[in-house]
């Protein structure tokens, strides 16, 4: 059987799911075949016939991030395909996405199935977007904060003047060092994954020129991903809750889930109630 996983068979897959007049060009009578011809497809791509049959024959294997570029336009290919094709080439995919607060069906499908835990969503750049009932009980409601304002990082490092907060009560971290360490090296990340983006380039700048700590712990260099915390929340009704932060990443936006579970279970239950 052939690999239709080859950059190949990839190629003539997507160029056979075209037709003439997604792209702009008048169907040609007779068409044996659906989908654009090489010829048309070259033309659109800036590539010469014969290079593109190589491609398609598998006799051409790595081709230049040019090429890829003019055919991944040409394909009409939305950004995860795009990527795939700069992969599939041997090469790594353009940093020049902008950072996503749209949170898709299917992870709010997910988040409302999570009545029962105090969930929030926050951007690569961690500013957040949305946020449960059960998360407002806990932490307070962000909807009174400018959502400028609803930055996680900014409220860990504050800045003179900023008015950065995700939470309206005290909240302390058990293993502080280990957890900012572990902000800024995403923050970092996230930097390299959107580069043209001039938000997070704006939170970063603003950081490193209001924040010592943040400063310090940036020239570092280390670069990961915020995954876990261990916090107390001074709750002005329940007193001190302790709870596991845990952030999961949705992988084609970078949105980041984090879901708040009490280590002590069910002590806040008949107080929250109401807010299911």
């Amino acid at each position: 059987m052939t690999d239709d996983r080859t950059l190949a068979a990839t190629l003539q897959l997507w160029r056979k799911r075209l037709t003439p007049d997604q792209v702009g060009l008048p169907a040609r009578q007779p068409r044996r075949a659906a989908g654009l011809r090489r010829e048309e497809l070259a033309e659109l791509s800036g590539l010469s016939v014969d290079y593109l049959v190589r491609l398609e024959q598998g006799r051409a294997t790595s081709p230049s991030a040019q090429v890829v570029a003019g055919l991944a336009r040409a394909l009409q290919l939305p950004p995860p395909e795009r990527d795939h094709l700069y992969l599939l080439a041997g090469l790594q995919p353009p940093p020049d996405r902008r950072i996503s607060d749209v949170i898709s069906p299917g992870v709010h499908r997910l988040l409302s199935r999570l009545g029962d835990v105090a969930v929030s969503v926050f951007a690569a750049d961690w500013r957040q977007v949305w946020w449960n009932a059960r998360w407002a009980a806990l932490l307070g409601d962000p909807a009174d904060v400018a959502p400028e304002d609803r930055n996680f990082a900014g409220a860990r490092f504050p800045v003179p003047g900023g008015r950065a907060q995700v939470a309206a009560w005290p909240v302390h971290v058990s293993r502080q060092p280990v957890s900012d360490q572990a902000l800024v090296a995403d923050l970092r990340w996230a930097s390299a994954r959107y580069p043209s983006d001039a938000r997070i380039d704006e939170l970063v700048t603003r950081l490193l020129h209001g924040n010592p700590e943040f400063a310090t712990l940036w020239r570092l260099g280390v670069v990961g991903q915020h995954t876990e915390d261990l916090k107390t929340i001074d709750h002005p009704l329940l007193g001190a809750v302790e709870v596991e932060c845990s952030v999961l990443t949705v992988s084609d936006t970078d949105l980041k889930i984090v879901a708040l579970t009490e280590t002590a279970e069910g002590c806040t239950a008949s107080v929250l109630a109401g807010t299911r």
